[in-house]
């Protein structure tokens, strides 16, 4: 038996399923790798919050921050005491000292699955996480991933980049800036967009109903320039669709960590109207639950990258509050432009600019549904694309 097909994949800069986009990412792409789970190994931040949403069912989770104990005796931590005090390089001892150190060998694959991490300014976790499976061995890949065009001229991520033995990135913008940097790069589109769903059903009230899901996220709140313009607007909406449809609204939380919880802002709009009965605020749930929800809806409105690929990927036709180029480019990507499908928070200045973004795209429901339907079948074949060159690592 091959090596290659006994090789084991480390997925990495993940930080837990509380992110439901974080969950979506591990269950699809241990799906695309095809492997047994004892072979895919999650590097969690988070690993209780992994086992709650049921991804020890698909993988072997361990905590990042979890350390092996330490044999002195070893040639191995002789060579990395060595390196980290006559030549003060961390990487060796920090790879000993990993748990992960005892399920990999040279050759295995380590897979950067955090997306676009390198667009929130945090570089020095994911450098040094790179150079550690780098060292032991591991070829490394940056799966599915988005960047801002411009970060690339900041040379230290430059190199890291580079550096990588393989690149997926899941929309044209940010491609053609990283094939400029690392040739190995490849276009896909996100692996999310193979997410299953998980047959769900409305409450009863709910049914037969033409609903439109709504997520909002705090970090749309950070990026906004006036202060409350976000709010205004989503609160806008709202009291449109009650008012001038018959439609109702589920309200969709998309995260769950504490520090940016959707459902803290949600929850706000769905007490100030929840009178109407028009307004319900989904429970947590997994990912391929919340897709299935989302599938059910007539429009969606989102924040969240995941969200709205959930919505894209059933066909659901879907208007993007976004704030990177993640949203810019996956958008131009199905549609051929992004403007009218992205309304970038940074740029509301009147408190009825999503009001009038929804109004577009209701009046080009069908156009946008019938592209939906005829375009993603292909747009999903992108991720092989991804697929087979990982399996050619």
């Amino acid at each position: 038996m091959s090596r290659k097909s006994q090789r084991k994949y480390v997925l990495y800069a993940h930080d837990g399923s509380g992110n439901h986009g974080c969950e979506a990412l591990v269950r699809s792409t241990s799906k695309l790798i095809g492997a047994d789970k004892d072979r895919v190994i999650l590097m969690s931040t988070r690993p209780e919050e992994d086992k709650k949403y049921g991804l020890s069912e698909i993988c072997t989770i361990l905590n990042k921050t979890e350390k092996r104990p330490l044999d002195r005796t070893k040639p191995a931590f002789l060579k990395a005491y060595y390196n980290l005090k006559i030549k003060h390089n961390y990487t060796p001892i920090e790879f000993y000292e990993s748990r992960v150190a005892d399920f990999v060998k040279k050759g295995d694959i380590a897979l950067s699955i955090g997306g676009d991490t390198y667009c929130y300014g945090s570089f020095m976790p994911l450098f040094k996480a790179h150079n550690m499976y780098k060292y032991g061995g591991l070829k490394t890949v940056y799966w599915g991933c988005s960047i801002e065009p411009e970060l690339l001229e900041n040379p230290d991520i430059a190199n890291d980049i580079r550096n990588f033995d393989l690149i997926t990135a899941r929309e044209t913008i940010s491609y053609e800036a990283l094939k400029k940097v690392n040739p190995n790069t490849v276009l896909v589109c996100d692996s999310a967009f193979l997410l299953p769903i998980k047959n769900v059903d409305f409450p009863e009230t709910f049914r037969n109903s033409d609903i439109i899901g709504i997520n909002a996220s705090p970090l749309i709140e950070e990026c906004e320039e006036g202060k409350g313009i976000v709010r205004q607007n989503y609160e806008s909406l709202i009291e449109y669709i009650l008012n001038k449809t018959n439609m109702k609204i589920a309200l969709i939380p998309h995260v769950v960590w504490e520090a940016v919880d959707d459902r803290k802002i949600l929850t706000s709009f769905y007490e100030k109207y929840k009178e109407s009965s028009r307004v319900l605020l989904l429970d947590d749930c997994n990912c391929e639950e919340l897709k299935g929800y989302i599938s059910k809806c007539k429009f969606f409105i989102g924040a969240r990258t995941h969200a709205t690929i959930a919505a894209y990927s059933t066909c659901v036709p879907t208007l993007v509050v976004g704030y990177s180029v993640k949203a810019r480019g996956i958008a131009q990507d199905l549609f051929g432009a992004w403007e009218n499908y992205v309304l970038p928070a940074q740029e509301l200045k009147d408190k009825d600019e999503l009001i009038k973004a929804f109004k577009w795209l209701q009046e080009n429901e069908s156009k946008i549904k019938k592209q939906l339907e005829e375009f993603i079948p292909q747009y999903q074949e992108r991720i092989y694309n991804g697929v087979k060159a990982l399996k050619l690592l």
